[in-house]
């Protein structure tokens, strides 16, 4: 059983609204990268990249149809969870007086978290499309390690900053 808090409605920040758009923009060049090169694939294209960015496991195009199915329920979902910081978990310090505060950044490091991971998926299925087309080597290894440094740095700072809240 949660813990009774207050549900409060908070605005979503500037940050939050332009990292919504960013991810669906994300989603709409996902789905546009394939549909639009959908014909000029060939019958097997890259399903896994190595930790060198090489590809190294091909299948059918329509397994590029799995990402943006993904990213799109993976944005719903935590969509669904970003509208309710109250159930998020929280130390035992949260009162009714810090309440918004903590549910500000708990709910920017979901929004963040779920923006930048949808944006990391299209980032590989236009990375894999363009391998299988010949027009790239590989997934881009430092395409990579930004993504997961970003998501680091939304993650650490969320909780530095809950850290600090009284």
């Amino acid at each position: 059983m949660l813990p009774e808090r207050p549900k409060l409605h908070i605005e979503k920040t500037g940050i939050e609204k332009f990292a919504n758009i960013i991810g669906l923009a994300s989603i709409l060049a996902m789905i546009l990268f394939i549909i639009f090169n959908w014909n000029a694939l060939p019958g097997t294209v890259p399903t896994h990249f190595n930790g060198a960015g090489e590809a190294d496991a091909w299948g059918s195009k329509f397994s590029l149809l799995i990402l943006p199915a993904i990213a799109i329920v993976l944005h719903l979902f935590m969509g669904i969870v970003e509208r309710k910081p109250h159930a998020h978990n929280y130390p035992a310090r949260l009162t009714e007086e810090n309440a918004p505060q903590f549910y500000i950044e708990s709910r920017k490091i979901v929004n963040l978290t779920k923006n930048v991971c949808t944006v990391m998926f299209a980032y590989i299925v236009i990375r894999s499309i363009l391998v299988a087309l010949g027009e790239a080597d590989g997934l881009g290894i430092l395409g990579m390690v930004i993504f997961f440094m970003v998501l680091a740095i939304v993650i650490i700072r969320g909780m530095v900053r809950m850290s600090k809240i009284k």
